[in-house]
């Protein structure tokens, strides 16, 4: 087994841009980390095959060493802090917003303070997770909140544009459709590309050109789901969760370049 081949991820040319943002590295002061680009490669093989720890491949080493050490790098935000280092700008005032469940194992409950303390919720269809996220046109994640399945999407909208440009497009299905919401983005001298639901008795004008766009955020879940563990829950905790969760967009970044962009005429919109 010591000399089992495993299928990797990371290539030399993306190893070079992240080794230097690694914590344990031999320039930093404290315990050097024994190989850690083995120790990256491990978490996105679990990541990747939503496997137990302990089933993880002897030749990554010893697996409780490395679930302690991406368990502290949870908690202490390391993988969010390297994908945004590493996250391209947004050539677009155009963002979009939307939201993904992802079903829970039933392995992910009793985590400490209950169910709702790590995000895990209850509905029609049992326990879940929900995954909202400001997308950009580039289809890189701006913003994220992780929260029970059953919270509702526009409760969480406002929150997630908080730190976007004042005058960004925003995008979203029905949803997001609130007067106080899109109000509260008119405000912001920004433009709300949301279709009115069908009951209201004022259908509201939107772009249907521009919404059209929206499919962006619905390949970039489609790629996301691609990792076993996020589209199924198995942890028990909002923290490893949530780093795995990064992980994946970290790599996602790498492996997706940016798309053609059809929208040049709206990036100098005002």
């Amino acid at each position: 087994m010591g000399g089992e081949q495993v299928r990797t991820l990371i290539s030399n040319e993306q190893w070079e841009q992240i080794a230097p943002l690694i914590i344990g590295k031999p320039s930093d002061r404290g315990v050097t980390g024994r190989n850690n680009r083995s120790f990256v490669e491990a978490v996105l093989w679990i990541l990747r095959t939503g496997a137990p720890w302990r089933d993880l491949p002897p030749v990554f080493g010893k697996w409780q060493t490395i679930y302690k050490r991406f368990a502290r790098w949870c908690c202490q935000g390391i993988w969010q802090r390297i994908r945004k280092a590493l996250q391209p700008a947004n050539p677009c005032n155009i963002v979009m917003l939307d939201s993904t469940i992802v079903r829970a194992h039933q392995h992910s409950a009793g985590g400490a303070g209950g169910k709702g303390m790590q995000a895990i919720g209850r509905s029609r269809g049992g326990l879940s997770t929900k995954v909202h996220v400001l997308l950009t046109l580039t289809g890189t994640v701006s913003k994220s909140i992780i929260t029970c399945g059953h919270e509702s999407d526009i409760k969480y909208a406002p929150a997630l544009l908080e730190n976007s440009p004042r005058n960004s497009i925003v995008i979203g299905d029905k949803g997001y459709d609130s007067d106080a919401f899109v109000t509260a983005i008119e405000q912001r001298q920004g433009q709300a590309v949301i279709p009115p639901r069908c009951t209201r008795k004022v259908q509201r004008e939107y772009s249907h050109r521009l919404y059209r766009e929206r499919n962006r955020v619905e390949r970039y879940f489609a790629r996301l789901k691609q990792f076993r563990r996020l589209a199924t829950r198995y942890d028990k905790t909002i923290t490893s969760f949530a780093g795995f969760f990064e992980l994946a967009n970290l790599h996602m970044q790498w492996v997706f370049k940016l798309e053609k962009n059809s929208l040049a005429g709206h990036c100098l919109f005002v």
